[in-house]
């Protein structure tokens, strides 16, 4: 599989009679792959795919920048050959190379799109500052750089935000929900050129945004200290802001946000309904960016939802890579808290693990403060580590979790324990790998719910209520023979908050 690189600003010259032969057989290739990966997968990194040629039986298809054709490459290049040889059996590979877009100059871009303004109102500030008006950054040591704590943190009041020295890349845990998030934040803090602009970070409370930010920073520091970095929240850029007005030393403030190399806002989503500082964002975002300096952006939603932000913004934010992180996973969860767990030096059972990770799924920090009660509880009163000491300690938090449960909810948890498809639960298998867990979800299912017999056999696969009866003793006789299968049982029963 190959992967050239095409020269920036040299564009190969695309064959319209070869496009027009392809389009068709392209059209249904990009479709296939659309309904197999995803909307949002395919919007990340196959939507900006562009047909070039086909030559010697090679297709080659254009993307962007060299960050998506590795991506592309790696993950997609295999696939894409199999769905072209089977448009066209002449098409013997498939090669990524990389062609930016031709677009206008941006200055021109801009002058088009911004408001008037007075002269030099909208113009990027001059990189050196006055003395008495010094940018904060995370890391650079240039004598108008502010005083740092011993381990390099920014003291309170300057204008950058503290950075978390918890939160670094060595310390995510990467999973399937949060892959994107994780390569896109690596390679921004590593690569040597912009690569996306802006990198626009979004998902769930407490599913790692903050950690990512905080860890790009970190790196730059380590790694590049010459870069003049500004992390900071939405709410303390419009502070600011407003600050800045009240004080009619805006033009400083100007200065200090608009000649960073990376400008990182958390939370983006706060200035929602604030025209000012939304107005204020806009033309330091577009400033930057004509600078070629990389920004960064988290929020709870995507560009598109994001309410009571102007359109415009909404589309300068979806310009770059938009990378979302999913709800976190079982797996991802019991990661978590094994790593968690390694980092405090405690030794804790993996029943323990395991009933955490399944029962608190609301997010990691819900998490991470679970495994603090229990490391302190420990700590503390010298008892070990148990289930039944973790339900007591954690009584409120898994209280909090607490609904009630349905029969669906017991035979996806059953599912998941061994290691089973949803549909084995309702189908007419009885190899004992499927036939035994299928009777312990009934038996849960009698236990832990008021429907009835026959109730319970139909959402079984329509099974007579005489199954679910032999099912129900079979599980009673074998937690009184067997000590391994008692204890799963139990601990399914208190995953489904029972």
């Amino acid at each position: 599989m190959g992967a050239g690189v095409l020269q920036e600003g040299r564009p190969e010259a695309v064959s319209s009679e070869t496009t027009n032969q392809l389009a068709e057989p392209w059209a249904r290739v990009r479709g296939r792959l659309r309904a197999e990966v995803g909307d949002a997968a395919f919007r990340s990194w196959l939507k900006p795919l562009v047909l070039l040629s086909l030559r010697e039986g090679v297709v080659r298809l254009a993307v962007p920048s060299r960050f998506m054709r590795d991506w592309v490459s790696g993950n997609y290049a295999d696939r894409l050959r199999d769905l072209w040889r089977e448009e066209e059996p002449k098409i013997l590979d498939v090669e990524i190379v990389v062609q930016p877009p031709a677009r206008p100059d941006n200055r021109d871009r801009m002058s088009e799109e911004l408001p008037e303004r007075p002269a030099g109102a909208n113009r990027p500030a001059s990189p050196a500052p006055a003395p008495s008006r010094a940018l904060a950054t995370c890391g650079a040591r240039e004598p108008r750089m502010p005083a740092r704590d011993e381990d390099g943190v920014q003291r309170e009041g300057e204008m950058s935000g503290p950075l978390d020295p918890r939160f670094t890349f060595d310390n995510f845990i990467v999973g399937k929900p949060n892959e994107l998030a994780y390569a896109a934040a690596r390679r921004v803090a590593e690569a040597p050129a912009v690569p996306f602009n802006p990198l626009f970070l979004y998902g769930g409370v407490g599913l790692g945004k903050t950690h990512l930010m905080h860890a790009i920073a970190w790196h730059l520091r380590q790694q590049r200290p010459e870069k003049r970095v500004i992390y900071i929240s939405a709410e303390k850029f419009m502070y600011r802001f407003v600050r800045a007005l009240r004080t009619k030393d805006t033009m400083a403030f100007k200065e200090e946000f608009r000649s960073v190399d990376v400008l990182m806002i958390d939370d983006v989503q706060f200035i929602g309904g604030r025209e000012a500082t939304q107005e204020e964002f806009f033309h330091t975002f577009n400033a930057l960016v004509d600078q070629n300096r990389q920004v960064v952006v988290s929020a709870d939603k995507s560009p598109s939802d994001l309410e009571g932000v102007e359109e415009r913004m909404r589309s300068r934010l979806g310009w770059g890579l938009v990378a979302d992180i999913h709800p976190t996973t079982y797996e991802l969860r019991l990661g978590i808290l094994q790593a968690k767990a390694e980092q405090v030096g405690q030794a804790i059972p993996p029943k323990v693990l395991e009933f955490l990770a399944h029962k608190i799924t609301s997010n990691v920090r819900d998490l991470e403060g679970a495994m603090n009660r229990i490391v302190a509880h420990n700590t503390l009163s010298g008892l070990p580590v148990s289930l039944e000491t973790t339900q007591e300690i954690l009584h409120d938090l898994l209280r909090a979790n607490d609904r009630k449960v349905t029969i669906e909810e017991i035979q996806k948890r059953v599912a998941e324990h061994f290691n089973l498809r949803m549909t084995d639960m309702q189908s007419a298998r009885r190899a004992r790998a499927v036939a035994r867990p299928r009777q312990i979800a009934m038996y849960l299912s009698k236990q832990l719910t008021t429907r009835s017999l026959p109730e319970i056999g139909r959402k079984f696969g329509g099974r007579d209520h005489t199954t679910v009866m032999h099912a129900v003793r079979k599980v009673e006789e074998l937690k009184n023979t067997d000590n391994a299968f008692a204890e799963d049982v139990d601990l399914l029963r208190r995953m489904l908050g029972a």
